[in-house]
């Protein structure tokens, strides 16, 4: 069954969430509370029936709840101000109040009121061989173990990442066929990627065993595929050498370096990865609450393994986010403890480029522009396939007033997360707004916002580009949208949000908002 509405289109068969022709990456969990409440549209349901429903009666706080809701409403375009199709009535429960068709046909890009559309073309293969790495299955017969199913799957795409040899796909695209049955061919064809990694994971006790295949989507062959057997302790020796084997298979050669640093012995027990990856669920949904949650899941792995670096930059974006939105109002403190994080992760391995994105990011809303660029350019240098490391260099680079390479490095990281970057496109817009090219302005930020229609950092962009344009009424009416939902946002707190280095940057961007009506 498909589900038809504003511009999304709800797959049940398939498990697929659509926005206009873009694939929107939702969790099994977020998918099952849309598909239960558009299903029983006709009426309210409680949070009991939503917990019965989704958690098989299973006692969860409230705030997980909350946390499926605010999701659910991100991924179709909703917002808890809005609640233009999911409804909350107090007291009562909740409602899907959206309009819906209802369709038997094959999935695919359609929405309400608009015929079939085409599939997109086919990206072009990297010269060098490119892979991407699918959520490993969980064979265990317990959802408790997705996360550790994940883990495993996340550290042999980071590790192989590392690899200058390698085109690798970012965890953000290659993580949307989580619990989709698709073919390899057509997931290779999505991603511009050669080879497909797949994998099983079976945890039982002190015990796993894992399979790995590694799959060539334009043939549909096998390339390579192996068992391996352990203790959970050995976990991170069974993961290398999966990835060693993949190196092999297809015949890439490391350079000294790389031979130093991507085989770096790691210590620590793996099941920190609960942790991690519950506070990254989290920290992606973007609100004050969730990044609060996400905070809390990151020093409890951290509890778990103080050495643990993915933990550690992770909450020093979060401490810096935290500082940049206004959550957090020690910001020297604040600052302080994010730096603290970095400094601990390049305590622990010098080369870690997870810890040089922290690092950049911090420095550059510290406006120290200087150090951000150096940690932006390290990170790519350390993990040249990370859509994360191009996109904070990126945005680091278009702050700084290099707008040219900010949005040379932001199509990279699209090009290595095809499937999820409406956060690089934000700042490619942005670049492309300074670089006097209106039209490419104008068409990102548009269609960042058909997914996101209430990022401010695209509609800001957007009214400043169509007022330059000379679509003066356009502009404003944008404006006007964005001060309806932020009653309190002003031209000058809006500007000193942005840590630009050159005033005459910011006033470029700033003045045609105040012409379009933003309040001083």
């Amino acid at each position: 069954m498909r589900y038809l509405f504003e511009s999304c289109s709800f797959d049940t068969d398939r498990r697929e969430l659509r926005r206009g022709a873009e694939l929107v990456t939702i969790p099994p969990q977020v998918f099952d509370l849309l598909d239960y409440l558009i299903r029983n549209r006709e009426h309210v349901v409680s949070k009991d029936d939503l917990i019965e429903a989704i958690w098989k009666g299973r006692i969860v706080s409230e705030t997980a709840l909350t946390t499926r809701l605010n999701a659910a409403r991100t991924a179709i375009g909703d917002s808890g101000e809005e609640q233009r199709l999911i409804k909350t009535l107090p007291r009562k429960g909740f409602r899907f109040v959206g309009p819906v068709q209802e369709t038997h046909g094959s999935a695919g890009a359609a929405v309400a009121g608009t015929p079939e559309s085409p599939p997109g073309p086919a990206l072009a293969l990297p010269e060098k061989p490119s892979i991407a790495v699918l959520p490993f299955y969980n064979l265990s017969g317990d959802p408790e173990q997705e996360y550790f199913a994940d883990g495993i799957a996340v550290d042999v795409l980071t590790t192989l990442s590392k690899i200058q040899a390698l085109f690798v796909i970012a965890r953000t695209s290659s993580f949307v066929f989580k619990g989709q049955a698709r073919d390899i061919r057509e997931i290779g064809q999505m991603l511009g990627a050669r080879f497909v990694l797949e994998g099983s994971v079976r945890k039982a006790d002190n015990r796993v065993r894992l399979s790995a295949q590694l799959i060539d989507s334009l043939t549909g062959g096998y390339v390579w595929a192996d068992r391996f057997e352990g203790d959970v302790d050995a976990m991170f020796e069974l993961q290398d050498r999966i990835t060693q084997d993949i190196v092999a298979a297809l015949e890439v050669q490391l350079t000294l370096g790389e031979e130093v640093r991507v085989w770096r012995k790691r210590s620590g027990s793996p099941l920190v990865y609960d942790h991690f990856l519950k506070g990254w669920d989290l920290y992606i949904n973007f609100a004050k609450h969730t990044h609060a949650e996400a905070r809390s899941a990151f020093e409890r792995a951290l509890a778990v393994n103080p050495h643990f670096i993915p933990a550690l930059g992770m909450l020093g974006l979060t401490l810096t986010d935290q500082v940049r939105f206004g959550w957090e109002k020690d910001q020297t403190t604040t600052y302080e403890a994010a730096l603290e994080r970095a400094a601990h992760a390049l305590a622990v391995d010098p080369d870690s480029d997870v810890a040089y994105v922290t690092l950049g990011y911090m420095r550059l809303f510290q406006r120290r522009h200087d150090d951000a660029v150096a940690a932006g350019e390290k990170a790519i240098a350390l993990c040249p396939n990370s859509a994360s490391a191009y996109h904070i260099a990126g945005m680091i680079h278009g702050y700084a007033g290099d707008f040219r390479k900010a949005a040379q490095y932001e199509e990279q990281s699209q090009r290595l997360s095809p499937l999820s970057r409406n956060e690089s496109r934000v700042d490619e817009a942005r670049a492309r707004f300074h670089l006097g090219d209106l039209v490419a302005a104008r068409d990102i930020a548009s269609h960042v916002l058909m997914e996101r229609p209430g990022w401010l950092s695209a509609q800001t962009t957007l009214a400043a580009a169509l007022w330059n344009q000379g679509n003066e009424e356009e502009a404003r009416i944008m404006v006007r949208k964005m001060t309806a939902s932020h009653p309190n946002l002003t031209a000058n707190r809006w500007a000193r949000g942005l840590p630009y280095r050159h005033q005459k940057d910011l006033d470029e961007l700033i003045a045609p908002l105040r012409m379009a009506g933003l309040p001083e």
